[in-house]
Parts: C-alpha cells; sequence; structure tokens
C-alpha cells in the first residue's frame, strides 16, 4: 500500500466491530475518487489480553496512518500521550480524533462540531431561546459547548448527579459567562421544558438495550419546542417520536453521529464530505428506514 497516496484511517476503541464510521468514510472516499481506507482497531479483536492504548496508538502512527477516529474508552485515556491538543478538546477533556503530520500526534474533538452540524442539517436556530439539557457526561460537554457556541441565551443542566452538572458548567465557564448556564435537579426538568424552545437527550436513556423511555416528562413537550436526543440506536427514540407527532423539529442522533464524521474527513483529507451523503450512508448501512 502506497501510504503518500492512500489516506489510511481507524477507529480506536472497544467492541466496535459494528460501527459504521468505517463505512462512512470510505463511501466518502470513493463518491470523491480518493484512494481511502478505513479499520478499526480494537484491542479485544486484535488478541491483546488488556488494551495498550499507547502502543495501538504508535502502531498505527509507525504504519503510516493518516489518522485515528476514538470511541471509548480511550476518549480521556489517550490525551496524556498526544503532542498537542486543540483548544477545544483541552477545554472538554476529551479527544474523538486524532491527526499524524510531521510525527506528531494532535487531538481534537469533533464531537461538538458534529451537534453543530445536526442543527444545522435540520435547520434550527439554537440562540431562539432556553435550552434544557438532559445529561451532562462525556456526550453532554460537547452537546452543551456547541449549544453555547452556537449562541444559546440560557442552558439548563440537568443531571442525576448534580456534582456532574456543576463541574461541566464551571469547566465551560472557561469560555462562556456563566450566567447563561444554570443547574436543576431532575424532579425540576418538566417545569423548565415547558418553558424553553429546545431540549436535548445526553443520557443512554432511550437506547436499544438500556431503556425505551423518555428522559422527561412527554406531557412537557409543546409544538414551540425543538428536540434532539444523542441516541442513535433506534433511529427514532421515544422522546424523538413523541415530539416529531407533535409537530416539532426533532431528530436522534444519527445526525451527530454524522456530523463528527464529516469534521473528521475534513481533518484528515481536507477534503469536504457531504452530510446528505454520509448520513444516506448511514442509513443504508444500518438497515433501517429514514421514516422509522
Amino acid at each position: 500500500m502506497d501510504t503518500e497516496r492512500t489516506v489510511l484511517l481507524g477507529l480506536l476503541g472497544e467492541h466496535i466491530s459494528a460501527s459504521l464510521t468505517p463505512a462512512m468514510h470510505e463511501a466518502e472516499g470513493r463518491r470523491q475518487g480518493l484512494p481511502l481506507v478505513y479499520r478499526t482497531l480494537d484491542p479485544g479483536e486484535m488478541g491483546l489480553a488488556r488494551p495498550d492504548w499507547p502502543r495501538l496508538l504508535l502502531t498505527a502512527q509507525r504504519f503510516g496512518f493518516t489518522g485515528v477516529n476514538v470511541t471509548h474508552p480511550a476518549k480521556q485515556v489517550v490525551m496524556g500521550m498526544l503532542d498537542g491538543l486543540s483548544d477545544d478538546a483541552a477545554l472538554l477533556g476529551a479527544v474523538n480524533t486524532v491527526t499524524f503530520r510531521g510525527g506528531r500526534a494532535i487531538g481534537e474533538n469533533t464531537d461538538h462540531i458534529g451537534f453543530t452540524g445536526a442543527l444545522a442539517a435540520m435547520g434550527i436556530d439554537a440562540s431562539s431561546g432556553e435550552v434544557v439539557q438532559i445529561g451532562a457526561g462525556g456526550a453532554g460537554s460537547a452537546v452543551a459547548y456547541a449549544l453555547l457556541k452556537a449562541g444559546a441565551p440560557r442552558l439548563t443542566l440537568v443531571d442525576v448527579d448534580r456534582k456532574n452538572a456543576s463541574s461541566l458548567r464551571d469547566r465551560l465557564s472557561r469560555a462562556f459567562d456563566a450566567s447563561r448556564m444554570r443547574v436543576l435537579p431532575p424532579e425540576d426538568a418538566a417545569g423548565a421544558v415547558r418553558l424553553a424552545t429546545g431540549l436535548v437527550n445526553c443520557t443512554p436513556i432511550g437506547m436499544d438495550g438500556v431503556s425505551h423511555r423518555s428522559p422527561v416528562d412527554l406531557a412537557a413537550l409543546h409544538r414551540g419546542l425543538w428536540v434532539g436526543d444523542a441516541v442513535y440506536r433506534p433511529l427514532r427514540t421515544t422522546l424523538v417520536r413523541a415530539a416529531g407527532q407533535l409537530g416539532c423539529s426533532a431528530f436522534g442522533g444519527a445526525h451527530m453521529v454524522v456530523g463528527q464524521a464529516v469534521a473528521a474527513f475534513a481533518m484528515f483529507t481536507g477534503q469536504q464530505a457531504s452530510h446528505e451523503a454520509m448520513y444516506r450512508t448511514f442509513l443504508d448501512r444500518s438497515g433501517v428506514p429514514d421514516h422509522a
């Protein structure tokens, strides 16, 4: 393989054999006439008894990879192994994209870009009013950053662990006015949603194999609300379906997954990917119709 002509990419993480990221990147490469190969780098599948993330990252770099995406549970672990971090990755405390250039490994975070791309794809203006966000973990950090950057005038953070939400608010206060954020307990979420213009779920509630419940009382939904969900299996969660039935603009996590892939593709190749084409690949490979 001529690594100077072929873009060689990888996905670093555990239990990633079902990931659709390789298919999205390779299909977009073919669409653009770009020789691109994408492989999964799962320590379990590679016969390693224990994950050796430094070794895997160094091996990818030495083998001529252009870069790698990083997923659970390595997003925080790899940070100490890199030669540099983008400001976004440093603030969010997680890396999901690493590029190898000039002998240096640089960590980026495109998760927040993915959510921004999802908002754009759905024609949603996050600056139109208050947004309630359920969940302040890893996905929640990226989404909250994206919402504040998109101009949300007020962001209400709700988490079962109040310290978790408070910690995220304090961290984001380094980049945004703290008065734009507040923390509420779960029991107050429904009341906040009734007065909000946006709602985002960043918890696993609604995910296949976890729970098909809604993370918030569905009676709190209203026609003036837009709704997003970081969960992408199923394509439309109970929350997203209920919002759609009310006539709300609503989207699931697939748009966020695709958005971060579009951003990573540009970092890896220098070429702009098509969100629409990558989303279509996601749907085709997942076997779930867009109207499901």
